[in-house]
Parts: C-alpha cells; structure tokens; sequence
C-alpha cells in the first residue's frame, strides 16, 4: 500500500475543510474520529460501499481534515491534530452543531 500524500497543515485552506466536512458520510466518519484514537476502515457505520467510502476518505485527506497511516494491506485513519492549532474549535463546532440537528452522535 501507498503512504498516501498529506497536504502541509500550512496549505489547508478554511473552504476546503467546510467543503470535505458538507457531505452526511464524511460528517459521520469525522464524527467517529473525533474520539481522538486511530481508527481502521470498518469501524466508520456508513450506508457506502468500500470504493465509495474510499472516495470519502481521499476527499477528507486531501483537504486536510483526517491523517492516513498504512500498515501492511490496513490503513489507520485520524483527524489531524494540527487542524485544531489552524482552526481552533471549527471540527467541534461542526460537531456539535450536527448534534443539535440529529441529537446525541450515540443515537446514530
């Protein structure tokens, strides 16, 4: 597998954030990421197939959102700390916001 390629922290731009963070299923893959841990691919309860949920994950990564890490045939997937330092509170905005929507991420 590739390492795949990780904007600088210093080329994430505001729209590009909002823009990977307007989709339900990558709102929900952030939601689970947001527990701060690493997480494979199944873990994310998303109603996609594997090629779909990939697009996701590209379109989150190359916005600068989540931090990819292959190992062997699995790959690892997190929100990027730096995000916070460049755009302090804005993932848990989102967040919360959707929360108030939707109700607890726990009911979903």
């Amino acid at each position: 597998m590739r390492t795949p390629l990780h904007p600088p922290i210093e080329d994430v731009g505001l729209a590009g954030v909002l823009s990977a963070l307007g989709d339900p299923v990558r709102l929900r893959i952030v939601q689970v990421l947001a527990d701060g841990e690493e997480h494979l691919r199944p873990d994310f309860d998303v109603p996609v197939g594997q090629s779909t949920l990939s697009h996701h994950m590209k379109t989150l990564r190359d916005a600068g959102v989540v931090l990819s890490r292959p190992e062997g045939t699995r790959c690892f997937v997190s929100l990027r700390p730096e995000l916070e330092q460049r755009f302090p509170g804005l993932v848990a905005a989102v967040l919360r916001n959707l929360e108030d929507a939707t109700g607890p991420a726990a009911d979903h």
